[in-house]
């Protein structure tokens, strides 16, 4: 069983890298990466699941997704300019074959479409959040 657990952990912190580098790499699926480190993390560590479930920048993306609440209307606006600004550097900077813009803004529309899909999280209207004081995340907390 260690051994499972090990595994678990080292996948976990691995997906959650990835995770963290698909918020600045449009093309990378930060929702599944994280997605899949809680997974592990919960077969494999309380710690390390508590750790990824009440990360300031992780854990409120992966509650709200997990409940189906989606993503906030400032995520989506932010990843779909980062996603067009590198899909268009990447079309600039390529310029080769027609096949490769045209597999691009295939890439990229259907991520746009799947952005623009899900549902837009709106605290102000979740009812759970009733009563508690609102934080930016630029605040201190301590």
């Amino acid at each position: 069983m260690q051994i499972r657990k090990a595994i678990l952990i080292f996948l976990g912190t691995l997906f959650v890298g990835l995770g963290v580098i698909g918020m600045v790499v449009p093309l990378l699926p930060t929702t599944v990466f994280l997605l899949l480190a809680a997974y592990c993390y919960s077969h494999s560590s309380e710690k390390f699941h508590d750790w990824l479930m009440e990360n300031r920048w992780c854990g409120e993306y992966i509650r709200n997704y997990r409940s189906g609440r989606g993503i906030s209307a400032r995520q989506k606006i932010s990843t779909i300019a980062m996603l067009w600004a590198s899909i268009s550097f990447s079309m600039w900077y390529v310029s080769g074959a027609a096949w490769f813009n045209l597999m691009m803004l295939a890439i990229a529309g259907g991520v746009t479409a799947h952005l623009l899909w899900l549902k837009t999280y709106r605290p102000e209207s979740d009812p759970s959040l009733a009563g508690r004081p609102v934080i930016s995340p630029t605040e201190d907390v301590t």
